[in-house]
């Protein structure tokens, strides 16, 4: 099986607790491909999108075309980001444009408070600028 960021995937997310996304659902692979040596993949889940959602940073809005294989609008959650075992995943659907996989992260960046620190490059790991990881 062939996961890499930017896909879309059917992913099993039983079992669940409290208010974590549940069910079977698509999610945005978000890691590099170049990180990780366990099956696990770090993920954003999908959900529908709704009018409302337009205020928080934390949803990403995606309309559905040929490419991410979506058949409704969505909003990618950055708040509800998880490492998944590749097990649950299920089928690929698509993938997303590189325009919404930058702001995809960017809302993550903004999510996590990282944008200030990304501004003063001493604190970017040497390894990972060295790698290209922060390239676009």
């Amino acid at each position: 099986m062939n996961i890499n960021r930017g896909d879309i995937w059917k992913v099993n997310l039983d079992p669940t607790i409290g208010s974590e996304i549940k069910k079977s659902r698509p999610v945005v692979v978000i890691n590099s491909d170049a990180v990780g040596v366990l099956p696990i993949k770090l993920v954003a889940p999908l959900t529908e999108w709704k009018d409302y959602l337009v205020q928080n940073i934390w949803h990403v809005k995606v309309i559905p075309d040929s490419s991410n294989g979506l058949t409704k609008t969505s909003a990618v959650d950055t708040l509800q980001l998880c490492g998944v075992d590749t097990q649950r995943f299920v089928e690929k659907i698509g993938s997303v444009s590189p325009e919404i996989l930058r702001l995809i992260v960017t809302s993550i960046a903004a999510v996590i408070e990282y944008l200030n620190v990304a501004l003063n490059s001493r604190y970017l790991p040497e390894k990972a600028t060295q790698q290209g990881f922060f390239d676009e």
